[in-house]
């Protein structure tokens, strides 16, 4: 298959299915923008398997609540980079198994997992995402949209694209007393969360640190106050949310800010 053919059916991150549109990234930063072709390999798991439905090292909890369905990818630690990819969105293609690959199509999913490498195998007998490989994990669900089940560790050509979502980014709060972890999801643009800042009504803006995967943490007084964010993405785009959460906000409920354009 001649790797310059187009391919017009794309998988949008909230959902599984294949869509007729696509919308690719922007020139800008490495991480977050890439719009030439990459190498790499894609196995999947099965339909019974829980991360069908919750869990996942980005936090984001159960995909489908969500919106994040089956469009889903566990990255190796090359693609992972320590949880920073989270949120991101690639475009994926299969190549080269011609008997296997469905042609013309590719899917887009976003990151929201992590593949362990396997130091007791060879990376090329395996270890699929033992560094340096650039592999991806893809529900069965998503990896049979571009290749048949029966090709299992599938060479494969990746890019990252902008995301596109629906309704605003959500800010879903817990902690306890003065420590506060907020998840942050359904992120458009670049999709990967890079920097936070919170700010209560009676505050300044406070830098977040990242716990793990998308969650930020920061240890302050905000009880009462109303919160606003500015969440800042992998290309250096920013976006403030004002009192996003209102003064009366609860743990455990995530509130709608703003969106950022894709």
């Amino acid at each position: 298959m001649d790797p310059s053919f187009p391919f017009l059916f794309l998988l949008l991150a909230v959902s599984a299915t294949v869509a007729a549109a696509h919308q690719s990234a922007s020139s800008g930063s490495a991480s977050a923008a890439l719009t030439e072709w990459r190498p790499a390999h894609a196995t999947y798991y099965a339909a019974s398997d829980p991360r069908d439905t919750v869990g996942g090292a980005c936090g984001y909890g159960d995909l489908g609540k969500e919106g994040y369905g089956l469009a889903t990818v566990g990255l190796s630690p090359a693609l992972f980079d320590s949880g920073a990819t989270c949120g991101g969105c690639f475009e994926v293609r299969c190549v080269e198994e011609l008997r296997y690959c469905i042609p013309g199509t590719s899917i887009v999913v976003t990151a929201t997992n992590f593949c362990a490498p396997n130091f007791g195998l060879p990376s090329d007998a395996g270890g699929h995402c033992n560094p340096p490989n650039h592999h991806f994990v893809l529900p069965i669900a998503a990896f049979e949209k571009i290749a048949i089940w029966k090709a299992n560790v599938m060479p494969i050509q990746y890019r990252r694209i902008k995301c596109i979502r629906e309704g605003g980014v959500r800010f879903t709060i817990d902690g306890r007393g003065y420590f506060y972890s907020v998840l942050i999801s359904n992120v458009a643009g670049a999709g990967d969360v890079t920097a936070v800042k919170i700010k209560g009504s009676r505050t300044g803006w406070l830098p977040m640190g990242r716990n793990w995967g998308q969650n930020w943490h920061v240890s302050a007084d905000l009880q009462g106050q109303a919160l606003s964010f500015e969440v800042t993405l992998s290309d250096g785009v920013s976006l403030t949310s004002y009192n996003v959460a209102p003064r009366g906000w609860e743990f455990g409920i995530s509130y709608l800010g703003k969106q950022f354009p894709f």
